[in-house]
């Protein structure tokens, strides 16, 4: 039986020590990934903005259109801006939270998600428009109405026909021209290069605008047949908007269109103001309990102590594998989960000195304590996971992501907390009680 435990314990410290290098190590690569704490928008600053589908309210919208359009905007947040912890999630029929963390360009940011991102090459013949003039296109004229809506003075109320839209794209990339100036290229499908190919081939030497969301980005001529199904997109880009124009491509078009309905900005000293003083709340509430178990429950509160370390340095590597974005309420459920993880320890060590009292042998009394704690500490854990998976659901299907990340940190904290009971608090008492000599065993080293 000593044999098995002092092999746990080895086990136990090789994870703390993996545990203790994930904690401790912050913007490193670490086996293949980069290892960092992922602040959410409270603690790093960024935009909070809630997108609406930009349709009258007794317009009906499937469920399968406004999931398309939550993916492809998620897909738009991660191309453009290249951070895992943006939230994306639907909240209703209608709408869609975005969370940007970190994000100092919030304007431009949400510009590029909500554009509808409608590309059409389209049949100018021999009139040539400037780039920004606003058209109406005869591509899905009767079909969907809100797309050829203009919002500018038209030269003319011409109905320009569309060859093809943004559907014949197979890849899209941000390139430099002969003077290093930014632009799009792009490389066709096989059905799309048959189309251009045939187009261009019967009409050189005339105009063929390429539109974005109805307005012209640049309209050059037909020079040559294009027939490799390959070319680009120039329009004086900066290499940022060179960069948007392409994740809005690259990401297909939104089935629905899209307005910002409310946007909240977070300033980043705001945000490290509240990450200061909720850890320095931490420390604090750790310290108090720390110290409890400590005096209160003599050796065996020291033990806890040492599990509740191992506890700490396992949740916390693990916020950061995953990764879980920690918010507020995120920090909070972890706080609260400490507390979940001291009274799996104070049930057993109650059980524990009830025996002791009773004239069991240490050894005894500390199975005898754990295995009549055990009951306990399992029903109050699987409720409180319970409550956990009913707050994921909430924030996942209302998009109240403040719930789902407390959901989220306190359900990881309370798994942890479980493993600490059974294994490493468990283990460390026996370890160390199971080495004193009958006849050494002193009630004032148990509080009794």
């Amino acid at each position: 039986m000593k044999q098995r435990y002092y092999q746990l314990f080895i086990l136990i410290l090789i994870l703390v020590a993996g545990a203790a290098v994930v904690t401790f190590t912050e913007g490193k690569t670490l086996l293949g990934r980069e290892i960092r704490t992922h602040l959410g928008l409270d603690l790093e600053g960024g935009v909070q903005a809630l997108l609406e589908a930009d349709l009258p309210a007794d317009t009906p919208i499937s469920s399968e259109a406004m999931s398309t359009a939550r993916q492809i905007v998620e897909n738009r947040v991660n191309g453009l801006l290249g951070v895992g912890e943006a939230t994306v999630q639907q909240a209703g029929d209608r709408r869609i939270l975005v969370e940007l963390p970190g994000e100092q360009n919030p304007e431009a940011a949400l510009n590029t998600l909500k554009e509808t991102g409608l590309l059409e090459f389209v049949d100018m013949g021999s009139t040539p428009l400037q780039p920004g003039t606003v058209i109406k296109t005869d591509f899905g004229l009767e079909s969907t109405p809100t797309l050829t809506e203009t919002n500018a003075v038209t030269p003319t109320e011409r109905i320009w026909h569309t060859v093809m839209t943004g559907s014949a794209l197979k890849n899209v990339q941000v390139t430099a021209d002969e003077f290093g100036q930014p632009q799009v290229a792009f490389e066709l499908t096989s059905d799309g290069s048959k189309i251009f190919a045939e187009y261009t081939s019967n009409n050189v030497g005339k105009y063929l605008a390429i539109v974005l969301d109805k307005r012209i980005i640049s309209a050059p001529v037909i020079n040559s047949p294009i027939t490799q199904g390959q070319g680009v997109i120039q329009g004086q880009f900066t290499s940022e908007e060179a960069n948007q124009l392409a994740v809005q491509l690259r990401y297909g078009s939104l089935p629905i269109p899209l307005k910002v309905v409310e946007t909240r900005t977070v300033g980043p000293t705001l945000g490290q103001e509240s990450l200061r003083k909720s850890l320095l709340a931490g420390l604090i509430g750790l310290s108090i309990v720390v110290l409890f178990m400590a005096l209160y429950y003599r050796v065996p509160g020291i033990l806890a102590d040492l599990a509740l370390i191992t506890y700490a340095l396992i949740s916390f590597a693990l916020f950061k594998l995953m990764p879980v974005t920690l918010t507020l309420p995120g920090i909070a459920g972890f706080v609260l989960s400490i507390g979940m993880a001291v009274d799996a320890n104070v049930l057993i060590f109650e059980r524990l000195k009830e025996e002791l009292r009773t004239g069991k042998t240490l050894q005894n009394a500390i199975n005898l304590g754990w295995n009549r704690a055990w009951p306990s500490i399992r029903d109050s854990n699987l409720s409180t996971l319970i409550t956990c998976t009913i707050l994921f659901w909430f924030g996942s299907a209302f998009g109240a992501s403040i719930v789902k990340g407390f959901a989220v940190t306190l359900a990881l904290g309370v798994i942890v907390s479980m493993f600490t009971a059974i294994t490493a608090t468990r283990t460390y008492l026996h370890i160390v009680l199971d080495n004193i000599k009958k006849g050494s065993e002193k009630s004032k080293w148990f509080g009794i």
